[in-house]
């Protein structure tokens, strides 16, 4: 039976004394991460952790959640991060989804859980003394050397991670032990990475990115360094430092990497691969990541949290913003947009013909429907096919380009944004007669959203809705509008609809400009 412990294990009986894990001047070599596991594990076991159980961790990228995430794997449990940047009400909302066990965290996590009134309290592990009912020094002297390795079948859950829904609701996405290790060998292949290769941990584990990057280097023995906080003068530090063969990031990140001033003097000359995904790379950025790294593979990876691949290209320098041909594990075939919820589609087959991008659900990383939300799952699964959301193209060498959404959702810096949810916040001002969102295009993030305001009077400043919207427990920080326009009406259709194209055109009476 294929799980993803024993890939660990396989990894570190086959080179114990390879480094594994580096994060500042704390090392571990493969055998020295697995008695640190195991101790855990022992630990997670007495407290009464079970297979199937759900473990929320809430940790910023660091030794101990590599630690705590082997360790939920050894013991058959569910390991379910949750991002930091959600809201303190999403946050409530998907531990008591999951009716979670325990709860693991640190100090920068402790306001979104504390006074939360979850349906079952779960029980709380903190990395700090203090301030959980037990913390992470004492499962570590309460552990041993042995604990249980329950069988686990390929289709048990290895983890859980949470994407936005359009209703503002976060869904969960069940992955199985097949899924992540299909997708990590896939990912493999695809990005070109080597044995014994060194990759820089950013992307949160919450994020299927940074799990693929841990999982990879894992599979083949390689290090993995994770920075608990992105810096970029600390980042190109360490790609130079612990000599960084691969980078698995978001065009963001890359962005502020190779335009940083310190860029210029680091030694990019272990660095073969580099990927990037979450969002369209600008011209720009390709550029610049060419002058500096040179990298024989650069690729654009275009899947999701439900199915890892859809497509992939391995060298963008050729075809900038090209998707590329199907994923190994995968097929993907393009239909005539739904819009109208007809229920009847039109094959797109003709080259350059643009089409809502489906996806084979048979493939070994597809998901099987989301936790709890049987809604969501029917309406993203239609007879075997995984509906992406997406419009593209195939253009004459057979390779696939993404053009935009079906619907209206904003990409920014690797996160998804609905317009919707924004609105509604924004509406809740009192002097804000009615708000439309929209993503406008940004070198840095991709997109930034942009709000376009009708206010009720003349006092309504941008100022004061940036601060109501930072105070507001319902939208988390990177969702919060970062321009502001200030309209005489929202333009509609006859059915009452925003006409968002109308405002991303220009299409509209202004009144003010921010």
């Amino acid at each position: 039976m294929l799980n993803l412990y024993k890939m660990f294990l396989f990894a570190a009986e086959r080179l114990p004394d390879q480094q594994a894990l580096v994060q500042g001047d704390r090392r571990y070599t493969y055998f020295q991460l697995e008695k640190e596991i195991n101790r855990v594990a022992s630990a997670l076991h007495k407290l009464g952790l079970k297979p199937h159980d759900r473990v929320v961790v809430m940790l910023k990228n660091r030794i101990e959640t590599v630690v705590v995430f082997w360790a939920v794997q050894r013991l058959g449990a569910v390991f379910t991060p949750v991002n930091l940047r959600l809201s303190a009400d999403d946050i409530l909302y998907c531990v008591n989804d999951l009716e979670a066990k325990f709860i693991v965290f640190e100090e920068a996590a402790k306001h979104l859980l504390m006074k939360q009134k979850f349906n079952e309290r779960p029980l709380f592990i903190s990395l700090e003394e203090g301030i959980g009912d037990i913390h992470y020094g004492e499962l570590l002297t309460s552990g041993t050397a042995e604990a249980p390795i329950p069988p686990v079948s390929d289709d048990d859950l290895a983890g859980i991670l949470y994407t936005s829904a359009t209703s503002g609701k976060p869904k969960g996405v069940p992955r199985t032990h097949k899924n992540e290790y299909s997708s990590t060998m896939a990912h493999i292949i695809q990005c070109g990475y080597r044995m014994y290769d060194r990759t820089l941990g950013i992307p949160a584990l919450s994020h299927t990115i940074g799990l693929r990057s841990l999982l990879a280097m894992t599979l083949l023995n390689g290090v993995y360094v994770p920075l608990r906080d992105f810096d970029s003068e600390k980042a190109l530090r360490v790609i130079a430092k612990e000599k960084i063969s691969c980078l698995f990031l978001t065009p963001t990140l890359y962005h502020d990497l190779v335009f940083h001033p310190m860029a210029e003097s680091t030694d990019f000359s272990e660095v073969h691969s580099i990927v990037y995904s979450a969002a369209p790379m600008p011209e720009e950025v390709i550029q610049r990541c060419e002058e500096l790294m040179r990298p024989h593979y650069f690729v654009n990876h275009y899947g999701s949290t439900e199915i890892f691949t859809f497509a992939s290209f391995p060298d963008v320098r050729k075809k900038q913003g090209c998707a590329g041909k199907p994923g190994i594990n995968q097929r993907i075939r393009l239909m005539e947009p739904d819009r109208e919820g007809k229920g009847t589609r039109t094959l797109v087959t003709g080259r350059g013909e643009m089409g809502e991008i489906l996806v084979d659900m048979s493939s070994a990383e597809a998901f099987k429907g989301y936790w709890n939300r049987p809604d969501a799952t029917r309406k993203a699964i239609k007879e075997g096919w995984y509906l992406t959301g997406d419009v593209g193209f195939i253009d004459d060498d057979g390779d696939l380009h993404v053009v935009g959404r079906v619907d209206d959702m904003i990409l920014s810096g690797g996160e998804n944004i609905y317009p919707q949810e924004v609105e509604k916040v924004l509406s809740e001002h009192p002097d804000v007669r009615e708000a439309a969102v929209i993503g406008e295009d940004d070198k840095r993030w991709g997109q930034i959203v942009t709000a376009f305001i009708v206010p009720r009077g003349a006092k309504l400043t941008p100022q004061a809705l940036d601060q109501f919207c930072k105070s507001h427990k319902q939208l988390p920080g990177y969702k919060r509008p970062r321009k502001y326009v200030f309209i005489s009406e929202v333009p509609r259709n006859s059915a009452g609809k925003i006409l968002r194209r109308e405002l991303r055109d220009g299409n509209y009476s202004e009144l003010t400009s921010f």
